[in-house]
């Protein structure tokens, strides 16, 4: 199967006020867009994982990146490197999405136990499209993705998009 895939994210912003002249305004723009072709070197990509999830109060789960998850036709994948993960918690959440510190950690933020969290309505999104890829994942012991609720009481749902090479 073939995959074929754009990377793309941006900010947009017009900030104004005023000064001793008269009404200002200035215009900013950053944005980023890769295409992915498949394959396995750079710029290239040939695995997908993609879902909605939900993770119940004071709960976590660990996404297992090297023979666990699958792709969107059922068959098991097994990724060698990360290209890309975007990940969004639903608007509708009270408590955060908090992302790492893993058992078995993916390298995704370096240093011992490290985690970000996304508020109701966030988005987290990371992507290194050159040949070494975000990160690469190892057999066993760095080939999780943890994924917790940040509090009690509620559930949190978040969607998220892993794209990676299979070698």
């Amino acid at each position: 199967m073939a995959l074929t895939a754009t990377l793309s994210a941006g900010i947009s912003a017009v900030q104004t006020g005023t000064n001793d002249l008269g009404t200002v305004s200035a215009n900013l723009s950053l944005a980023f867009t890769k295409a992915l072709t498949s394959g396995t070197g750079a710029n290239q990509a040939d695995l997908i994982f993609a879902d909605t999830r939900t993770v119940n109060a004071s709960s976590s789960e660990d996404l297992d990146l090297a023979g666990v998850l699958t792709d969107p036709f059922g068959a098991t994948i097994t990724m060698a490197e990360v290209v890309a993960i975007l990940i969004t918690a639903a608007s509708g959440n009270t408590n955060d999405v908090v992302i790492g510190d893993a058992t078995a950690p993916v390298p995704l933020f370096g240093g011992t136990n490290p985690t970000i969290s996304i508020g109701p309505g966030g988005v987290f999104m990371a992507a290194t499209p050159d040949a070494g890829g975000l990160f690469t994942v190892g057999a066993g012991s760095t080939d999780d993705l943890k994924i917790a609720n940040s509090s009690s009481g509620s559930s949190v749902t978040y969607s998220i998009v892993v794209i990676g090479r299979s070698a």
